[in-house]
């Protein structure tokens, strides 16, 4: 099966690392074509894939493409490759907005689409990405295409009508936790820990207490309140996260993240 990415930037690159280091695809049996050559020659030469000369080569040669690109592109892409997608041929889209119904109103055609939403953890194999196909797709091609996408992470799958809310919970949502991580690592530098170490600690207490909520199965809000001891320290500091509307400022950039989704 020979697997083709348009695009090899950061998302790609890190769907790509996964594949080939979890035996899914070997690096010869996957191809890369960017319009920036530099990250097409960095891609061929960290990850020994193979790069076409254009986009419309590598749609003849793939059995999966992936259209690893940013959303404005996705016309003009598609555009560029619809005459040549053959039957059989799986599209595989990763973009925020572009919609099922938009995708196949591009290809003009019967298309077998996959819309999914990876997000940038992938880059350490801790991804998570949600799928959703047309009807199209057979059962068989999803699980083919799930499975690849469980080579950088978790993968699953939801109604379409959820893909917009996947951004902000889940494609999104890493910028949050690294501000977090960064502010906590300032404040603990602002009281005399070397930075390094500030980053070590924030970042692995935010590792840690991710692993428990999915590992105990405990709901968050008993998991708090396992640590906030009475009259103690850290019921103290979500004292003044609550005054700070420290839950009402990650709702409220949600909800514009998801807003801002739809209308991409």
């Amino acid at each position: 099966m020979k697997l083709g990415f348009i695009g090899c930037g950061n998302m790609a690159s890190a769907m790509i690392k996964g594949i080939i280091g979890n035996g899914i695809i070997p690096g010869d049996q996957i191809i890369g074509y960017d319009v920036l050559e530099e990250s097409a020659k960095r891609a061929a030469k960290e990850f020994g894939i193979r790069i076409a000369s254009d986009n419309n080569k590598l749609a003849e040669e793939s059995d999966i493409i992936v259209l690893a690109v940013k959303p404005q592109y996705y016309e003009g892409v598609i555009s560029e490759i619809k005459d040549t997608v053959k039957d059989g041929q799986i599209i595989v889209t990763i973009a925020p907005g572009k919609t099922l119904s938009w995708l196949s109103e591009q290809f003009g055609k019967k298309v077998k689409l996959v819309r999914t939403m990876p997000n940038t953890p992938a880059l350490v194999g801790e991804g998570i990405t949600a799928a959703c196909c047309n009807d199209h797709v057979t059962e068989e091609e999803l699980d083919r295409v799930v499975s690849i996408l469980k080579g950088f992470g978790k993968c699953q799958i939801v109604s379409e009508n959820l893909m917009d809310v996947v951004v902000s919970v889940s494609s999104s949502s890493p910028a949050y936790v690294f501000m977090f991580i960064e502010a906590m690592a300032d404040a603990a530098v602002a009281d005399g820990m070397p930075r390094a170490q500030a980053y070590e600690f924030a970042a692995q207490a935010v590792l840690g207490s991710a692993k428990m909520v999915l590992e105990t199965g405990k709901h968050p809000g008993e998991l708090k309140d396992m640590v906030c001891s009475p009259a103690g320290t850290t019921i103290e500091a979500v004292r003044v996260l609550e005054e700070k509307g420290m839950r009402s400022a990650v709702f409220e950039a949600m909800k514009a993240c998801t807003r801002k989704a739809k209308g991409m």
